[in-house]
């Protein structure tokens, strides 16, 4: 998959709405958010986008990105989501893609977290 593909998917996941979850992220996927239940399957953050507030624009630095084998992408980001009336969003993201068939990508993995402020001990 074209590298600029992959970062496209990826920012439709954050700005696009719960069928798009639904279309992109795969049944099997675990994800781990800074919020409870803080580990949900891919089935329950769907459900979950459905109630939030989607982020109106989403800024990615710091992109990494490997291709360990033909149908597996691993990309890794700091994200920085705006939507009107919120402080804006900064997370250390990392997310993978398993291609499911031709030009259909799904994700299985899904990471964020929040910038350390105090030390890690």
């Amino acid at each position: 998959m074209a590298e600029d593909a992959i970062w496209t998917l990826e920012e439709s996941l954050w700005t696009g709405d719960a069928q798009r979850y639904h279309e992109l992220v795969g049944d099997d996927c675990v994800m781990v958010l800074p919020a409870a239940p803080f580990i949900m399957s891919g089935e329950e953050a769907i459900e979950a986008v459905a109630s939030t507030p989607r982020w109106s624009g989403v800024r990615f630095s710091e992109e990494r990105s490997a291709q360990p084998r033909e149908d597996v992408v691993v990309i890794a980001y700091r994200a920085t989501a705006e939507r009107e009336g919120a402080d804006a969003y900064e997370a250390y993201c990392t997310t993978t893609w398993h291609r499911v068939s031709d030009q259909d990508w799904r994700v299985v993995q899904h990471q964020q977290l929040p910038p350390i402020t105090a030390g890690a001990g």
